[in-house]
């Protein structure tokens, strides 16, 4: 009986580990981002004999059987131990999902999504997350939320470098349920239980400023911006804009593709938007197929939290001077994960490109140096139209 089992689950672990190797058997998607269908594992063979983790965790198994108190559940035990198998690769953006964490990675990146109704940024290496702007009309908002707040605690276990993802995820969660929320706020520790619904998510926030300045800020680059942006655009120059300011601060990107249709509405057709390297070394030239329908002077504004699409977004602008970038350094995110749906449901979202600008020049771990540097006061306590320098040098800058 005990050997049995111990075969049962060396069969699991074998299949699991098999179907994440075996890349040919799914359909793959950009994440930073493309979208897939589902792709059959039922008929991969596994093999005979058992070495190296198969033949360990099938020993750990029988040990635990014979000496545990408890009940094992092996499906959790699976999900746990693949997540460390991933993790192991030492990539931050490698990760193993559960299903419902897959079906939540795939609603977000189709412009729909269940949870509390903020934007944040992660940092993997200290184990941190920040507010960076709370949705209007949004649990987040109702419980008290605010931009700047630390997240240090879900439920009541605190963030690590090592669970950030689990817990990142975990705070979106099933609609209708209650997530609460370590928040550190200057020197104040709060709590807060937020309900977890529906959002109608906007990606774009946009208004006209003096001097017939065209404001739009791209809050994320999910599925559906493109056109919101476009839609905010158009409407602007028909109130008679004569220049633009694309606010892409704190900005952590998104679906690439986005980023793309975006580039398309400024730069010229047959320009190349991306250079993308694999593990090969092979690369992928993409292209502008649209003629541009914005040809007024520009503005970007970036900060160090504008990551990944932004980048793209950012750097092409710059290469081709169709902009003039201003703020600070941006994160220096220059990877692409392919994210990968399993037949049970769960998925394995890796690193699978690196990009470079139009230029050729490296995004990651360096990032798209501003043509204008201009620093945020580190005493506002809250940032306003009048105190924001980054965008008062951007106002000048078109004005001049």
């Amino acid at each position: 009986m005990n050997s049995e089992k111990a075969q049962r689950i060396y069969k699991a672990v074998m299949l699991i580990i098999i179907t994440a190797l075996i890349t040919t058997l799914v359909t793959a998607i950009v994440v930073t981002e493309r979208i897939t269908s589902s792709a059959s594992i039922s008929n991969i063979a596994v093999g005979d004999g058992t070495t190296g983790i198969e033949t360990t965790l099938a020993y750990i198994r029988t040990i635990l059987e014979h000496g545990y108190i408890g009940e094992l559940d092996d499906e959790q035990m699976l999900e746990t131990a693949i997540k460390g198998y991933v993790a192991g690769v030492g990539d931050e953006y490698t990760v193993y999902y559960t299903k419902e964490e897959m079906d939540a990675q795939y609603d977000t990146a189709m412009g729909k999504y269940v949870g509390i109704g903020i934007y944040m940024i992660v940092n993997y290496e200290e184990g941190t997350i920040e507010v960076v702007d709370v949705m209007e009309e949004s649990p987040a908002l109702e419980a008290g939320m605010q931009a700047g707040d630390m997240i240090t605690t879900v439920n009541g276990e605190k963030l690590t470098a090592d669970n950030i993802t689990e817990l990142s995820n975990a705070i979106k969660g099933e609609e209708g349920t209650t997530v609460r929320l370590g928040i550190e706020r200057g020197e104040e520790t709060i709590e807060l239980d937020v309900e977890r619904r529906r959002i109608e998510v906007s990606h774009i926030n946009s208004k006209m400023l003096e001097n017939d300045i065209a404001y739009i800020q791209v809050l994320d680059f999910d599925g559906g911006t493109a056109n919101e942006f476009k839609e905010n655009y158009e409407s602007l120059k028909e109130q008679g804009a004569t220049s633009l300011i694309i606010d892409i601060r704190g900005n952590g990107g998104g679906v690439v593709d986005e980023a793309i249709d975006m580039l398309e509405m400024i730069c010229d057709k047959g320009s190349t938007l991306l250079i993308e390297t694999n593990k090969d070394g092979e690369k992928t030239t993409i292209e502008s197929e649209e003629e541009p329908i914005i040809d007024i002077p520009i503005v970007v504004l970036v900060n160090e939290n504008s990551a990944s699409a932004s980048e793209i977004f950012a750097g092409a602008l710059k290469d081709y001077e169709k902009a003039t970038i201003i703020g600070t350094t941006t994160f220096g995110k220059g990877v692409i994960q392919t994210l990968l749906r399993l037949s049970d449901g769960s998925g394995l979202k890796m690193t699978t490109e690196e990009y470079c600008t139009p230029n050729r020049n490296k995004i990651n771990e360096i990032g798209i140096e501003p043509n204008i540097t201009v620093e945020l006061p580190d005493d506002i306590e809250e940032v306003t139209d009048e105190n924001d320098t980054q965008l008062q040098r951007a106002i000048e800058e078109l004005t001049k």
